[in-house]
């Protein structure tokens, strides 16, 4: 495994030489897929389907959000806008959250029985298990992070972890295919490239946690089937609600501060004459910003239908998806706040870079 120059906390994991509680093993695996089978199938890929159908008649009901619970006019008090803005957004997100804490919580239930999470020994290998694994998930960046949570707390490779939070919402096929369905291909092709190069950069930005192996005693004597199942009920309930209590104030937060933003920086200012110093803007608005799965690119489409200059579309489309102040802020507390910091960077980078070649080559 590469040796990183950050320092990162160390994650303990069982000793290999327990057997493993294959029952409770078998049983977490059982609940985690029936969990995303039910997600993918009853929600997530009929609504992403329906919005690629949808074609250039997308719409977005809300500021940050596909929904609109509550109406917001640009009339009401800011203070009444942003309450509103974040109660939709909320709203939105509520079909990620269903599935990634019950999600999350089974992901934790398997790697406390699993005993010894898997990894690869090559930073490049934990990457693209990583982005494989997240790319069909279907969930995005703020319903990825609860799941990125439970996965780093039992003891899972950072890299694999942050790669697959990434690869949810901006390499996911639907979200990808949106793409090159509304943009001209030269717009499209940064909405892929732009990905990509931010997860090739995740071993220069966040450090591998190390395992560190401890005796965890010897399963010879089993309990009875039914106090195993009893068992394994009270630590599934434990760790949802453990789960639940880390993801609960983040996600208020966001709610509030990405309803700030929307209400404070409003979307006319994509309209004025495009600069370095505007891209630059819009490339830290967009990744900070906590947008809701495939969000990214129908509010991109939306400017970039109403005229908004290409260069700021861009900065948008390649901004909006991989990270969030949420993420971003829960994530820093698992990886440290050094990691969060280079990682907002990298995405705001990545996403100016991108602004400015559009706005260079005049296309």
């Amino acid at each position: 495994m590469s040796t990183a120059p950050f320092s990162v906390p160390t994650v303990a994991v069982a000793a290999p030489t327990r057997r493993l509680p294959r029952l409770e093993v078998s049983l977490s695996i059982l609940l985690a897929v029936s969990i995303a089978l039910i997600f993918w199938t009853q929600q997530r890929y009929p609504a992403l389907l329906k919005k690629l159908h949808a074609g250039n008649g997308v719409k977005v009901a809300g500021t940050i959000s596909f929904d609109a619970l509550l109406k917001v006019t640009p009339e009401m008090p800011v203070p009444e806008q942003i309450a509103k803005t974040s109660v939709n957004w909320l709203y939105t997100n509520r079909f990620g959250m269903y599935f990634a804490v019950p999600f999350g919580a089974a992901m934790m239930t398997l790697f406390a029985g699993a005993m010894v999470p898997k990894r690869f020994e090559s930073a490049a290998g934990n990457v693209l298990c990583g982005a494989v694994a997240g790319a069909p998930l279907g969930v995005c960046t703020n319903c990825a992070t609860p799941v990125a949570q439970s996965l780093i707390v039992g003891g899972a490779s950072t890299r694999m972890t942050l790669a697959a939070m990434i690869a949810s919402p901006t390499m996911n096929p639907v979200v990808v295919a949106m793409a090159f369905v509304l943009f001209p291909l030269h717009i499209a092709l940064w909405r892929v490239a732009v990905p990509v190069l931010l997860l090739a950069c995740v071993p220069l930005l966040v450090a591998e946690n190390k395992r560190k192996i401890l005796s965890m005693g010897s399963f010879e004597e089993q309990p009875s089937l039914g106090a195993r199942l009893a068992a394994f009920g009270a630590k599934y309930l434990r760790n949802f609600a453990r789960l639940f209590l880390m993801t609960l104030p983040w996600m208020l937060l966001a709610a509030v501060l990405g309803a700030t933003m929307a209400v404070v920086i409003p979307a006319y200012g994509t309209h004025l004459p495009v600069s370095v110093i505007g891209v630059i803007g819009v490339a830290i608005v967009g990744t900070l910003l906590p947008v809701p799965m495939a969000l990214d690119v129908a509010l991109a489409f939306v400017l970039y239908r109403a005229g908004a200059p290409a260069a700021y579309v861009v900065a948008l489309l390649c901004t909006l998806g991989p990270v969030s102040v949420y993420s971003l802020s829960a994530m820093s507390e698992l990886v440290g706040k050094k990691a969060g910091l280079r990682l907002a960077g990298a995405v705001a980078g990545l996403g100016v870079m991108a602004g400015l070649a559009v706005m260079w080559s005049g296309v």
